[in-house]
């Protein structure tokens, strides 16, 4: 799994200040420290950006970019800061996302053909609902691919989003395995290995305390090898659950074992 780092986000105060200083720094110092963790390529999520988008997203990814070349997937809702973003980026970029709601396959779907880019599909129904069972996800996610098909984008760029949900929602636990479910099956049903990504930190949204919640999260990033999830947002702060990743991956992909590669 390619692991994705999560910090760069807008509900973090401190990512809020700087996007709104512009302080560069700030922005570069999370991307080194993501790095460091292991971080294989970077999300960006400041949020829907009612004002100003495009100043705020080209400052975001030029910051970002003058400390990595790894690929950088752009969050928002924001088509006008999504293509500002898309037209000055020099890394690989991952367009983060659309789904069946009418507002993103109208005007943040078509940014994927126009830039060629990869672009990430939510398995959430028009109302921007999450279903319970494998067969509601699986029809979602068949409606969707019809949808991204009609835009014209290459078949290859698509990555799908089952939804990890927190598991304090009514139906949180069972759409969780639902979601471990239709993994596996979305290459049967695309008709080819269509690449995966899942938001490991919704999972434990709410309030319980740190020791609790990162118990259930290196649970579920087993689960979600076997699985066959291809990338990972993850919090690259949570030490013990990216060790837990990576020890998924040599056990899963290397051809050779050696105790240094845990390190």
């Amino acid at each position: 799994m390619m692991i994705v780092a999560d910090n760069l986000q807008v509900t973090s105060s401190r990512v809020a200040r700087a996007i709104d200083s512009r302080d560069e720094e700030v922005v570069r110092a999370i991307v080194r420290q993501s790095l460091a963790a292991g971080a294989d390529a970077v999300d960006i999520n400041p949020g829907p950006l009612n004002r100003e988008p495009e100043d705020k997203m080209v400052f975001l990814v030029e910051a970002v970019q003058s400390e990595t070349d790894k690929p950088l997937l752009l969050d928002t809702t924001n088509p006008r800061a999504l293509a500002a973003g898309l037209a000055i980026a020099r890394n690989p970029v991952i367009i983060n996302g659309f789904s069946l709601e009418p507002v993103k396959l109208e005007h943040i779907l078509p940014l994927a053909a126009q830039y060629n880019a990869d672009i990430i599909g939510y398995l959430l129904d028009a109302g921007s609902r999450v279903p319970t069972d494998a067969d509601d996800c699986l029809a979602l996610a068949a409606d969707l691919f019809e949808a991204f098909t009609q835009s014209g984008v290459s078949p290859g760029h698509l990555i799908i989003d089952p939804v990890v949900a927190p598991l304090i929602w009514e139906n949180g636990l069972q759409h969780n395995r639902a979601v471990l479910a239709v993994i596996p099956r979305l290459a049967d049903l695309f008709g080819f290995p269509v690449r995966t990504i899942a938001g490991i930190s919704n999972l434990t949204t709410g309030q319980a305390d740190y020791d609790r919640r990162m118990r259930l999260e290196q649970a579920f990033i087993p689960m979600l090898a076997a699985a066959g999830l291809d990338m990972a947002l993850m919090n690259m702060r949570h030490t013990a659950s990216i060790q837990c990743l990576r020890a998924c991956n040599i056990l899963m992909h290397s051809e050779v074992f050696a105790w240094e590669a845990l390190a």
